[in-house]
């Protein structure tokens, strides 16, 4: 009688221990579980050991982690036309478990598919040269777009990335020979920069001997000792004429007194 007994209740002894092991849920300490009680949203709980009741109660795990999105290439035509191919890393992770359960069905591909929109917008209202420099101001402007826009799904975009800028080769030539020619505009400007100074240290140079006129003669003597140290058979040395003036009247006046003391001698 008794061993029947036992026979009659093993089969709710393992079904209970069925249910038993079936209810314990453990959870990591990056996850969460959003419990649905008979369909309708209870609590969510988590980490640790988590108790789910089969056929009454059903739970969905939820990654609280950074998730890292890759954005595939996207042909994007630019503010001046130009047609590129940008592609870009997306940081993004779930800050409420219920939102991205219940607000969304696959918060996953929603946030993908609007990463892929909201990069083509706005890349599309910049000029080529402000996606290739101004690349920080345009990370920021897509990463701010993207956290409002999914803040009602419960989820926190830390970061967006822009890894690359694809141009055609024609587009690349085209680029090449507009830094070549700024390169030769600043070559230009810096070489009229060093004729101004230039000219404005002679001008102040000519003011300087203009007012001592023995300055001159120093100077043409430098010049002299300068260049007497080539080996030329010609030298040509400029003498101003008051000098050449100051020396014929020194000769005239001592031709001139030779005569009056001639007699006397």
């Amino acid at each position: 009688m008794i061993f029947n007994m036992q026979l009659s209740f093993a089969p709710f002894l393992i079904l209970l221990v069925f249910i038993i092991f079936a209810s314990i849920k453990i959870l990591r300490e990056y996850e969460r579980g959003v419990i649905f009680l008979l369909g309708r949203f209870w609590k969510v709980k988590g980490p640790g050991l988590v108790i789910v009741i089969p056929g009454i109660q059903q739970i969905v795990k939820v990654d609280l982690r950074v998730v890292t999105m890759d954005v595939p290439p996207q042909d994007v035509i630019s503010k001046d036309n130009v047609s590129v191919q940008v592609n870009a890393i997306v940081f993004f992770r779930v800050v409420d478990p219920e939102k991205a359960i219940i607000q969304v069905e696959n918060f996953l591909v929603a946030t993908s598919q609007l990463a892929q929109t909201t990069l083509r917008a706005v890349l599309g209202k910049h000029e080529l040269d402000e996606m290739l420099v101004e690349r920080e101001r345009l990370n920021l402007d897509v990463q701010q777009i993207l956290d409002a826009q999914t803040d009602s799904w419960g989820i926190k975009v830390t970061n967006v990335e822009i890894k690359h800028i694809d141009l055609n080769e024609t587009m690349i030539r085209a680029i090449a020979r507009q830094a070549e020619a700024e390169r030769e505009r600043r070559a230009k400007i810096i070489h009229a920069e060093g004729e101004k100074q230039a000219a404005e240290t002679l001008r102040e140079a000519a003011e300087m001997l203009a007012r001592e006129p023995a300055a001159m003669q120093l100077r043409y003597l430098q010049t002299l000792t300068q260049v007497a140290g080539d080996k030329t058979s010609t030298l040509v040395f400029p003498v101003p004429v008051e000098m050449i003036g100051n020396l014929m009247g020194r000769g005239g006046n001592g031709s001139a007194a030779n005569p009056t003391t001639g007699p006397e001698r």
